[in-house]
């Protein structure tokens, strides 16, 4: 038994496969062309690479989760041009011949590995990818949370900054949204440089810190999950993410019942929570 899967993202995909989801035994990346010329060039590598018995994917989105959906398996309506009503899932189950695909978000493929590589069981956590856009996945009691679509945490409005009152934002729909404020084309519009290129003193680092801070504040007061982990290029500015954690005890102001067991961290997959993930959601899809 054979498992692929892939993490496709806005700039590039990466495709992998093994045995199981912890034991990737070839990876590829690829960059993020029209669907066309992308996904003809995924089924290609899986071919290579021999016999696939189950799919899974961790896709960019918005995208349908719904099973009884003609629709399931489709990037929705994505900004990302030529993507729109995209049927990503079937296209490629199709062209390996009809295996069986597993299909989510890619933030609640990286919540399902961070969530298994923690100890799986009944736990929970939320994950949040802060790079071109922002995205979040959340897991509870061991399942992803889909509802009657799944979850934007990208797209909450946050309490702005009193330093940072006049920028707009950038979020094409909402203007000053989470990701219209904290996104990495965010942080360049404002200050015409990436978070981390901008010097340690700069007040940019406080204000993005504070935005982050007030999501996973907002996570741990709706769902009580355990963890949020923060992933994505953005949070790979040095400091950030302890900076956030720091800043969502002091929003807390120590009210919350889960106290300092609610925790704000680092992947403990680096970057490979994405493509685990999309593991797991084959091995899920081959023993349904």
């Amino acid at each position: 038994m054979m498992l692929g899967g892939i993490e496709a993202g806005g700039t590039k995909f990466v495709l992998a496969v093994g045995s199981a989801p912890g034991a990737i035994a070839a990876r590829h990346v690829i960059p993020t062309r029209d669907p066309e010329v992308t996904l003809a060039e995924a089924a290609e590598w899986f071919a290579a690479q021999g016999t696939v018995s189950a799919l899974g994917i961790g896709s960019f989105g918005p995208v349908e989760l719904d099973p009884s959906s003609e629709r399931w398996g489709f990037i929705t309506n994505t900004p990302k041009p030529g993507w729109a009503d995209c049927d990503i899932a079937g296209t490629l189950g199709r062209a390996l011949g009809g295996v069986p695909v597993g299909f989510d978000t890619d933030v609640n493929a990286a919540a399902l590995a961070e969530h298994r590589t923690a100890g799986g069981g009944g736990g929970s956590l939320a994950y949040l990818t802060i790079g071109t856009g922002i995205g979040g996945g959340l897991v509870l009691e061991g399942r992803p949370v889909h509802g009657i679509a799944h979850p934007e945490i990208g797209h909450i409005y946050p309490r702005r900054h009193p330093q940072d009152m006049e920028f707009a934002g950038i979020c094409p729909h909402h203007g000053d949204c989470l990701e219209g404020l904290a996104s990495g084309p965010a942080i360049l519009a404002r200050w015409g440089k990436s978070l981390s290129e901008l010097p340690a003193d700069h007040p940019g680092h406080a204000i993005i810190a504070d935005y982050l801070a007030q999501a996973c504040h907002t996570i741990f007061a709706t769902v009580a999950v355990e963890e949020v982990v923060i992933g994505g290029g953005v949070a790979n500015t040095p400091g950030l993410v302890e900076r956030v954690a720091e800043r969502a005890r002091a929003l807390d102001a120590g009210y919350l019942p889960g106290g300092r067991r609610h925790t704000v961290i680092r992947p403990r997959l680096g970057g490979d929570s994405g493509i685990v993930g999309a593991m797991l959601l084959a091995e899920a899809a081959g023993k349904a």
